[in-house]
Order: structure tokens, then sequence, then C-alpha cells
């Protein structure tokens, strides 16, 4: 967001925990799902850099398409995820999860672009525990559906 020299190398990074994801459903589902999550990820991540640069530009019309297109993958992911557990890991459900993220994701770069790093820091704790609340119920989600993988 600062547009600092370690912007390639984060984003490459970021990029890359998308594909580990993905990697990481390949033994459970099969590499062409772990692709496709792969390459969900990622397109949440280029958007989310897209809605980023709209707003730091104050760019109304640029800001709502990216947001638009940021909900659209969100809801992707969350039927991505259901069709593949969907005893453990209803599409509302995942829909709602994601839905959070953005809002939560939302609120971290509008404190950051104000400057307010207070909130940027209190949003920040917000986001890292509702990623670590996700992975956890997806995790569990995967143990329920595989359980003799689990012994």
């Amino acid at each position: 967001m600062a547009g600092l020299p370690d912007k390639d190398a984060a984003t490459q990074r970021l990029l890359q925990n998308q594909a580990d994801i993905g990697n990481a459903i390949k033994p459970f589902y099969g590499n062409a799902a772990g692709d496709q999550l792969t390459a969900l990820l990622k397109d949440h991540i280029v958007i989310a850099a897209d809605v980023v640069t709209a707003a730091k530009a104050n760019d109304k019309p640029k800001l709502d398409d990216a947001n638009k297109r940021w909900t659209d993958n969100a809801d992707q992911i969350a039927a991505f995820l259901s069709k593949a557990n969907p005893k453990n890991w209803p599409e509302t459900e995942m829909r709602t999860m994601m839905r959070e993220h953005l809002k939560l994701t939302t609120n971290e770069a509008v404190a950051r672009i104000q400057g307010d790093w207070a909130a940027d820091v209190k949003a920040y704790d917000a986001v890292h525990e509702q990623i670590l609340h996700m992975a956890d119920g997806l995790s569990m989600g995967i143990v329920k559906q595989f359980p003799d993988k689990f012994k």
C-alpha cells in the first residue's frame, strides 16, 4: 500500500501463500481442485490490490467495480469450498465467512490509507484472528470428511 521497495517481494509471497493453500488440499480433493482453489485465491489477492489502488486514487467507479469483483470472487471461493465439503462447509456459512474476511480486510485498508495507525493495528489483529478461525474451521471440516486419514 505504501509503495515501498518490498512491494514486489511481498506480492510474490502473498501469491505463494495462495498456491500453498491450494497444494494443501490436493491430497484430499485432487490436483484439479487444488489448482482451481489456487486460481481463485490468487484472483482474490490481485483483486484486493485493485481495490486498494482504486481507494488510494479515490476513484469511485473503479473502486465499485473492484469491490464487486472481489465480492463475486469471495462468493466463488465459498461455492467451491461448499461443493468440496457440503456437510461441513455449508455454502451460506462459507459465504458469510468470506464476506466477513472482506469487511475486516477493508477496515484494515481504510485505516492504513487514512494513516490511522492505531486503527490499522486493531484491524490487522481482527483480520489475523479471523483468518486463524477460518483455517481452524476448514481444517476441522477436512478431518471430519476424511477421518481415516487422521488416525
